[in-house]
């Protein structure tokens, strides 16, 4: 695939508030990245630049070669669905998919067979004359998505559009979302704070913090290979450690770093008594009690106090360890070779 959006050193200020610094981010054709991050660091006003309803103090927009800093946003050929829906409360849900391509000069016919098609595409053929307000919030968010792609645009920016929906609308709809995505062959912007949600969705994540991408890489690569403290937590229950607790769990390890990490489902669990009889492959025993117990569906998660060093475990909820509860001792297999050597915030 070829790159086909190129944001080159886009800069934004508000005030004397710098929200995006310099952001570099090439996106290839059909590709579906999503910009991951906390509040207030910068992405959703990224995809408001790409979309031109916010203007750039710097850098450049480049789609297939054309510089869209120069165009007003009808002009861009960028389809957008807020979070909000946005829709026309006195428009019938076929009206408002039908309303872009109206204002485009699209003949009647050509509107009606357009909306067909994507009445179906997101299964509301049973719902083209209703009103937004006799809709779900999921029903609503479709019909959004659906008048974003009547106009045929060449990219779709996604801000944040399901996190108004409960959650099981929310994983239904995402897989929707996807599945479009790659039906259509469809450049996408996905903006989220969700980690899972950006995992299941995106071919890339790019985790921004203080207006900057900071790492960006495939989901899988990104969840295994963080490469600084602020990825490691953002990305997952990482336990982060520093030097000095690395030394007291691990002994012997020799690194440079003075930051550390390593999964909760890459520590091992033991109930009391129970043996572990591969210690000689390099892994490390050690001695802990269970500061809380979490029931997270099919996870079960704990807090182990190992000598005032707090970690989090993670075991699958098979019915093993349900009998643990707080203050119960317990022993935690670590494996030096899960360990991942952080570099500084910012190198």
């Amino acid at each position: 695939m070829k790159d086909y959006l190129k944001l080159q050193s886009v800069r934004k200020m508000f005030g004397n508030s710098c929200v995006l610094d310099d952001v570099d981010l090439e996106i290839r054709e059909g590709e579906l990245v999503t910009l991951l991050g906390p509040s207030g660091c910068g992405k959703s006003t990224l995809l408001r630049c790409i979309a031109g309803l916010t203007e750039l103090d710097g850098g450049r927009i480049v789609l297939e070669n054309k510089d869209l800093a120069k165009l007003p946003p009808r002009n861009r050929e960028v389809g957008m669905v807020f979070q909000s829906y946005a829709l026309f409360p006195n428009l019938s849900v076929s009206q408002n998919i039908e309303y872009g391509m109206k204002m485009r000069g699209l003949s009647k016919t050509a509107r009606r067979n357009r909306c067909e098609e994507l009445l179906a595409m997101v299964d509301l053929e049973a719902k083209r004359d209703d009103y937004p307000q006799s809709l779900s919030g999921g029903q609503q968010q479709r019909v959004a998505l659906a008048r974003s792609l009547a106009v045929q645009p060449k990219v779709l920016l996604l801000d944040e559009p399901l996190s108004a929906l409960d959650a099981k609308i929310r994983k239904n709809l995402r897989t929707e979302i996807r599945d479009i995505q790659k039906r259509l062959n469809m450049t996408t912007v996905f903006v989220t704070h969700d980690q899972e949600e950006a995992l299941i969705l995106s071919d890339r994540i790019c985790i921004m913090n203080g207006g900057r991408i900071v790492q960006d890489g495939s989901p899988e690569g990104l969840y295994t290979a963080p490469r600084t403290e602020f990825v490691a937590r953002f990305m997952g229950s990482y336990n982060v450690l520093t030097r000095s607790e690395v030394m007291a769990l691990f002994r012997g390890v020799e690194s440079t770093s003075e930051s550390f990490a390593i999964r909760p489902e890459a520590v091992s669990l033991l109930l009391e008594g129970e043996g572990y009889l591969d210690v000689a492959d390099g892994k490390v025993l050690v001695s802990g009690i269970i500061h809380s117990v979490s029931v997270l569906g099919n996870i079960i998660r704990y807090t182990v106090d190992t000598a005032g060093i707090l970690l989090t475990v993670d075991s699958l909820n098979d019915g093993r360890f349900l009998r643990i509860g707080e203050q119960d001792k317990v022993t935690l297999v670590l494996d030096p070779s899960q360990l991942l050597h952080l570099e500084r915030e910012g190198a």
